[in-house]
């Protein structure tokens, strides 16, 4: 092939589209104002989630938002001063949770993460990155059989994704995670899943890959693109403007800005998402566990147990709040009482949260710019499944599902 594409974002998205590209004859460079898998891409909980394809905006979330921020002990934050930058974005994302659009999100999100184990694995085959990848079952720790029941909405959408759990009660919970409180009455598990033990680490090893097969790594900043002639011919930088043929934008919620240099206004926002790392941790889980009550997720990683989750609205301007880390703190010592730990390290992000929670893959009109951002809580577990669906459109390869449904044209005036 001839053409050339420079990818703009060096994590799991913007690598995983590099390497097929790559593999599939196209020229490629990967532009990222930092360091390969140091962004959002770094912090997460690290789940190879193949069943978590239903949005968070189900049924009924309208009348309980204001109760969870009001209440001390749930894990959303809200810093008040942003809720008029944030308003907008809210009325429209909280317009999605209804039954009819629950289900139609969960169809489009299903495709981008049911085979992710498949999918990671097809990325790093043959690779230093795979000894990354480990299968493991995938738990959801409730306190009772009754809040278990209460997810039933979910629970049915999954379901009929044919992702089946297996349930543990009583004593069962604690045979399958020992280490797990005994006010876990409760374990739904999912099979045939699995978990990346360092997802910084797994990054930057898949853009080691990448380079090695002949991509090249920019680092400097994209301030614009030049669409002489209504198509991309060139990105634009704060280092100057870098030629190409394609642009792929997959720089999570900062693609925000790039695509209104493109004249769209896409309805993005940041959802803020926190993790600590307990290094030398004992007692812990033996395989990553969303604990229900805490909406976090433990998972056992290379350095330590990471519990990673919490939903702040702050933008991205602000710093780490104290609260979210303090009821985290909380929340994990009452899932895990043994739990002991030598020091902690603690991290905040952003995750891309479209208004409609269904990321934005395919071209802008025929520009050839072409998106792979907005994939919320999904981003690691779908991320090779999107670099690969961009990378077959690019290089006229018949692609086994409809992308329709994610084209960045829904947000373009008519």
């Amino acid at each position: 092939m001839s053409q050339h594409v420079i990818v703009i974002g060096a994590g799991i998205v913007g690598v995983s589209t590099g390497i097929w590209l790559r593999r599939f004859g196209a020229e490629v460079t990967l532009v990222d104002r930092a360091a390969p898998g140091q962004g959002t891409s770094y912090g997460n909980a690290g789940v190879l989630a193949a069943c978590s394809m239903v949005p968070v905006t189900a049924p009924g979330l309208i009348g309980k938002a204001p109760g969870m921020l009001l209440n001390p002990d749930f894990p959303l934050f809200l810093r008040w001063a942003y809720l008029p930058k944030l308003a907008p974005w809210l009325m429209k994302y909280l317009g999605n949770a209804n039954d009819a659009d629950t289900r139609r999100i969960a169809q489009g999100l299903t495709p981008i993460v049911s085979d992710a184990v498949e999918q990671h694995k097809a990325l790093t085959n043959q690779t230093d990155a795979a000894h990354w990848v480990t299968d493991s079952d995938y738990h959801f720790a409730y306190a009772t059989r009754a809040d278990f029941d209460a997810d039933g909405h979910t629970w049915s959408l999954r379901r009929a994704a044919g992702f089946v759990p297996v349930l543990s009660e009583g004593g069962g919970v604690q045979d399958r995670e020992p280490n797990l409180s005994s006010a876990i009455g409760c374990l739904a598990t999912m099979k045939d899943h699995g978990f990346i033990r360092d997802p910084g680490a797994y990054v930057a090893a898949l853009a080691e890959e990448f380079r090695q097969i002949g991509g090249k790594i920019v680092t400097t900043e994209v301030v614009d693109f030049d669409l002489s002639g209504g198509r991309i011919t060139a990105v634009l930088t704060r280092d100057g403007p870098m030629p190409c043929d394609t642009a792929v934008l997959a720089t999570g919620v900062w693609s925000k800005p790039l695509m209104s240099k493109l004249g769209i206004s896409v309805p993005l926002e940041s959802e803020r998402g926190y993790h600590i790392v307990f290094e030398g941790a004992e007692n812990g889980p033996r395989a990553p566990t969303m604990v229900a009550s805490g909406k976090f997720v433990a998972t056992p990683m290379a350095a330590g147990l990471r519990c990673a989750g919490v939903v702040e609205f702050g933008g991205l301007e602000a710093g780490p709040s104290k609260a979210p880390f303090a009821l985290l703190r909380r929340k994990v010592k009452e899932a895990y009482p043994a739990l002991t730990h030598s020091r902690e390290e603690e991290w905040m992000g952003h995750r891309p949260a479209p208004a409609d929670s269904l990321p934005l893959i395919g071209e802008i009109g025929q520009t050839r710019v072409i998106t792979a951002f907005g994939h919320h809580h999904i981003g690691l577990t779908g991320g090779p499944k999107t670099g690969r669906l961009i990378a077959e459109m690019l290089t006229g390869r018949s692609p086994n599902m409809d992308a329709s449904i994610y084209s960045p044209n829904r947000f373009t005036t008519p």
